[in-house]
């Protein structure tokens, strides 16, 4: 949401996570020229690590600290936001945002910090620091032992009183060591005895009792009913969204290891899933509306962690547009929407999650969420969407319509070359994903000189960066004879700009490329092939992209 003068104004510092500093000239960013290490603090470094030790909270440069405060603008990181957005991740690896404000004249610049890690506390110079009155001062014992035991004790670690190995499913069992067997290229997991298996991954004790991991991984049906009736997935399916009722339901009450396959089969029939349609021409791509490693992914996620201290099921909704997958409990401790990719996850149910990434049905704890809006990106289609979670839910929206046929093939022909597709990362796929969509203010920097590099994007002088031409070969097919790719692509940005552009505009754009007469000739083979309509009549006509 977008920040306003007048409700800056009335914020207090401590009530509200901010803290105001007028900083109108050389406000030092690490401590500055100064010795002692309580006036070394008073900097943007120190009074961030105080911030993300609060949980998060905004640093406000341009404004007096008194109530109410008034804005007396600041100089600070003047034209170099980005840069310094680099250097404190580079500083303390946390991520932040900034937002400069303009007011009559006066810039203010807002650092938005994000909280520290769960269980960690962060440092400036070696010394953790908290706010207290005016001062930045060293955390005391107190402060910093809760923060090193906050984390919540793990629940699939506890023991389950009067769970035997006989209670545990033999399918689920067996599953599991297939599983593990085939990651780690060793068959004699195959033939080792149960209990050796299970005490080896601590899901038995070494007194010998079983440990709910081993309940919810591994339990029949009638013990987990007995045991942990909330360990229950429930999938509906409607046929819109704004349907009360749903159109089919099924509860699933089954150990993990065989839920996951019959979760997914049931999200997986024709009618539920079914096959997008790309053109290619002469060719037709079927693509499914829901990737299967996305929803698995989704659903594993939240089963690892959910709380079991909330009562409540986790819920899969289906729509013929998307699917929506809920789980009890917030987000883990330090995580929330803006920094979901950027921060370690801590599974609630830690000891269920370590014995689920050695069975590879995921990479590594925390790396599903990547893995999920790398793949929406490489489909075409929306990214992950997390805002309608809250404190006692996590809910996460995937949706299933592709919305550009041109930019899947583009990412395509990416995945098809094998020494471009090792080169990407999850944040490279996302900011190409960015410029697409022209929300060039979320690009990673570091993956824009990569992509530039790579000439999946190139500059722009009104977007700053678009996609490469091989995008708009993707998006005209069939050209007209003579028109170059690259021509084209010019055409189509320049038009895109306003939703539409006049015969002056195509010539301004190609000013020392192309004459005003070939600019025509270009701009009405265009309009006759279909690619362009048009409004208005003679110097008034506007030219749309079709």
């Amino acid at each position: 949401m977008e920040l306003k003068i007048e409700n800056l104004k009335i914020l207090r510092e401590k009530e509200d996570h901010v803290e105001f500093k007028e900083a109108k000239h050389n406000y030092p960013f690490a401590g500055g020229q100064k010795s002692d290490p309580r006036e070394r603090r008073r900097c943007v470094l120190g009074y961030i690590v105080a911030l993300a030790n609060e949980l998060g909270g905004m640093l406000v440069l341009g404004m007096d600290d008194n109530y109410p405060h008034k804005v007396v603008g600041t100089d600070f990181a003047l034209n170099s936001v980005g840069n310094l957005e680099d250097e404190i991740y580079e500083r303390l690896h946390i991520r932040v945002r900034t937002e400069e404000i303009f007011d009559d004249g006066k810039r203010i610049l807002v650092i938005h910090v994000p909280s520290r890690p769960i269980g960690k506390a962060l440092r400036f110079e070696g010394v953790p620091l908290m706010r207290v009155g005016e001062s930045l001062r060293e955390m005391d014992d107190a402060e910093y032992f809760n923060i090193i035991s906050e984390q919540d004790p793990d629940f699939s670690d506890k023991i389950c009183h009067g769970l035997s190995i006989a209670d545990l499913d033999e399918n689920a069992i067996n599953r599991m060591r297939a599983l593990i067997a085939e990651k780690r290229k060793r068959g004699d997991f195959l033939a080792m005895p149960k209990r050796q298996l299970l005490s080896d991954l601590r899901l038995l004790s070494p007194d010998g009792h079983l440990k709910y991991a081993a309940l919810i991984l591994l339990g029949k049906s009638e013990c987990i009913a007995n045991y942990l009736p909330n360990n229950n997935v429930v999938v509906e399916y409607r046929n819109s969204r704004d349907s009360v009722r749903y159109d089919a339901r099924k509860e699933f009450r089954l150990p993990l290891f065989l839920a996951i396959d019959e979760i997914w089969g049931y999200v997986n029939q024709p009618a539920s899933n079914p096959l997008l349609h790309v053109k290619d021409m002469p060719y037709i791509i079927d693509v499914p509306a829901l990737n299967e490693e996305t929803i698995r992914e989704a659903i594993i996620n939240a089963m690892i962690h959910r709380s079991f201290q909330i009562s409540g099921d986790i819920f899969i909704r289906q729509f013929p547009d998307g699917i929506e997958i809920s789980n009890p409990g917030g987000f883990p401790y330090g995580v929330n929407t803006d920094n979901i990719l950027t921060v370690n996850s801590s599974p609630r149910s830690r000891l269920m999650a370590e014995v689920v990434e050695k069975t590879g049905l995921i990479e590594r704890s925390g790396q599903g969420v990547d893995i999920m809006y790398a793949n929406c990106v490489k489909e075409g289609k929306p990214l992950p969407d997390y805002s309608r979670s809250d404190d006692f839910q996590v809910t996460l929206r995937l949706h299933s319509v592709i919305k550009d046929d041109a930019f899947y093939l583009f990412v395509r022909d990416i995945l098809n070359d094998y020494e471009a597709e090792k080169q990407m990362n999850t944040f490279d796929w996302l900011t190409l994903h960015y410029v697409w969509a022209g929300n060039i203010s979320l690009v990673y920097e570091d993956s824009v000189n990569k992509l530039l590099d790579m000439g999946l994007i190139v500059h722009d002088e009104y977007f700053k960066y678009v996609l490469g031409d091989a995008y708009i070969e993707k998006l005209v097919p069939v050209k007209p004879e003579g028109v170059a790719n690259r021509n084209l692509s010019i055409v189509y940005y320049t038009t895109k700009r306003n939703g539409n552009a006049s015969m002056s505009d195509y010539v301004k754009s190609f000013e020392g490329i192309l004459t005003q007469k070939q600019v025509r000739t270009m701009i009405n083979k265009l309009y006759d092939s279909g690619i362009l309509s048009s409004s208005g009549k003679a110097r008034a006509t506007r030219y749309t992209w079709i």
